[in-house]
């Protein structure tokens, strides 16, 4: 005789199906709350790129430290190594109580001669305010012109015997495309309220008072910057006919000259001068909404103005 089948077997059916549904909601819900808080960690992670709420040294280094700070490239107001960010990372690293002392590593070609004696001043000040805390620079590839406009605002400048250190000296650079025109023959219409306010305008012919005019303002910036120099390196400089010529020396050549005091890097400076071997980055970093703006040509325009005409340059 068969066995009849259970006759719960419906019911069983029914609440295998239930429990089922009950634990995939359940998975669900997980995955939605895991996904909901790595999105929200994405926000938070782009909104503190965004805004840049981090300020350099503040509220870190509460043990004795080196703190150090970067200029690095082009002096421009427009990059990276600008007056105003560079100031504020030196603020930063000179008021930490922590701070055994200030490195400022400088791997730079020169530039705007405004923005390096923006920075000259404000180390200036700094080091009277804290005239305990010592302010070392150290030389890595490259400190010409604007570089060594700043460099020399130190206690100390060191270098590597293969660093390039000088180039003191200022230029205007522009172009000219008058012979160009004349073969193609396009003629140059410009129109002025005043008999210098197309001056040096690439395509019109020099004119040989402007041109003096333009000499003078660079002879006159050049003093400025051999008198900054005097000033910062002072007995230490030695004479030499073609020091202030433009001309850039080598590590070795600039220590013999006086331009430079020693050789040393951020590491020796902190562990055997500063006797603080820890070494904190005070420097400014560009912030997520600034890379944006720049790869999308926020500054194409102020480019576009540099090729055909540059302001005076520490280079």
């Amino acid at each position: 005789m068969e066995n009849n089948p259970n006759p719960n077997w419906e019911r069983q059916a029914l609440e295998h199906l239930l429990l089922e549904n009950l634990k995939e909601t359940r998975k669900a819900r997980r995955w939605k709350a895991v996904l909901r808080i790595l999105t929200l960690v994405a926000i938070i992670g782009v909104v503190l790129s965004v805004f840049d709420f981090h300020l350099p040294g503040r509220g870190m280094g509460t043990e004795k430290h080196t703190a150090m700070v970067t200029l690095e490239g082009e002096i421009s107001s427009s990059s990276l190594a600008n007056a105003m960010d560079i100031n504020s990372s030196l603020v930063s690293a000179f008021e930490n109580e922590h701070s055994a002392g200030v490195v400022l590593r400088i791997n730079s070609p020169g530039g705007s001669p405004v923005q390096a004696g923006m920075i000259n001043d404000e180390i200036h000040r700094l080091r009277k305010l804290y005239p305990n805390k010592p302010f070392y620079v150290v030389v890595e590839d490259i400190c010409a012109s604007g570089g060594y406009y700043v460099a020399v605002a130190a206690d100390q400048i060191l270098v590597d015997k293969a660093s390039l250190v000088g180039s003191i000296g200022v230029i205007m650079e522009g172009f000219g495309f008058t012979g160009l025109m004349d073969k193609l023959g396009v003629t140059r219409r410009m129109i002025t309220s005043g008999s210098n306010k197309g001056m040096l305008d690439p395509f019109s012919r020099e004119d040989p008072k402007q041109v003096q005019m333009v000499r003078t303002m660079i002879d006159e910036i050049h003093q400025q910057f051999i008198a900054v120099v005097k000033e910062g390196r002072g007995a230490r400089l030695k004479d030499a006919p073609d020091l202030f010529s433009g001309r850039i020396w080598n590590g070795e050549q600039a220590v013999k000259l006086g331009l430079v005091d020693g050789y040393g890097t951020v590491d020796s400076v902190a562990r055997d001068i500063f006797k603080a071997p820890d070494v904190l980055d005070y420097t400014m970093k560009e912030n997520f909404a600034e890379r944006v703006a720049k790869r999308f040509g926020a500054e194409a325009g102020a480019a576009a103005g540099k090729a055909l005409v540059k302001a005076p340059d520490l280079k």
